[in-house]
């Protein structure tokens, strides 16, 4: 017992959230996609991940 008030706030939030509109900034987004889509130089950067538990031999195994 006692778990009907949680599923009703559970319920509520899960309602706010899938009927709300939220309002977006397109000139904020166009600034940091613009901003980040090139370095300073002009030159387009590529950013890899590295695996911090990749040991290198996968192309050896089979």
């Amino acid at each position: 017992m006692g778990r009907g008030r949680a599923k009703a706030k559970q319920t509520k939030v899960a309602r706010e959230l899938k009927y709300s509109v939220p309002t977006t900034d397109f000139d904020a987004l166009q600034r940091e996609l613009s901003s980040n889509s090139s370095d300073e130089n002009g030159q387009e950067h590529e950013e890899r991940y590295e695996d911090p538990y990749d040991d290198g031999y996968d192309d050896y195994r089979r």
